[in-house]
């Protein structure tokens, strides 16, 4: 901890390489959540309607209620721990308080929402569904984002600063 605090992280290799190889596991998720998606819908909302609501005339059945549950359960919990450590390494980052609260906030409740319009879609209506697409690329641009401003963070040869992007003395 007292690396990132310290502003010491960009001449520790040591942590460099744990946030470099954090980052390389983050955009394999990030790749593979973009490949889970795009295997089940695309970005018209039509077809999300039909994954969650089930198509009859190609014998899709509609998500169930149990089904959904525990998919939310499993990601709210993962969804929860990946952006507890990625916005917690944008505490450190030289930028502006009011860039971090958006860097951090943003990423939380794209995530909620994407979960949450699983079920508006399904117990909703096939409407919600452009919530969902626009749910997903949020909380997709949000972890690419914070991916990238973690390293540039790590490997920016900046002054040490504090927490709020002020220069220490």
């Amino acid at each position: 901890m007292r690396f990132v605090i310290t502003g010491e992280w960009n001449r520790n290799r040591l942590l460099q390489t744990i946030v470099v190889l954090y980052a390389f596991y983050v955009m394999l998720l990030w790749l593979t959540n973009a490949l889970l998606y795009f295997e089940k819908m695309t970005l018209d909302p039509a077809s999300v309607a039909n994954y969650y609501l089930g198509n009859e005339a190609e014998y899709r059945s509609p998500r169930s209620y149990g089904g959904l549950l525990e998919v939310s359960h499993f990601h709210l919990f993962a969804m929860g721990m990946l952006l507890l450590v990625l916005t917690h390494l944008i505490l450190f980052t030289p930028v502006r308080g009011s860039v971090k609260a958006w860097l951090i906030a943003v990423p939380f409740l794209s995530g909620l929402l994407s979960e949450g319009a699983s079920w508006m879609v399904r117990y909703g209506g096939a409407d919600f569904a452009i919530v969902k697409v626009f749910a997903f690329l949020l909380l997709q641009t949000s972890l690419l984002v914070l991916v990238v401003v973690s390293l540039w963070s790590v490997f920016a040869s900046k002054q040490a600063q504090n927490y709020t992007g002020q220069k220490m003395t």
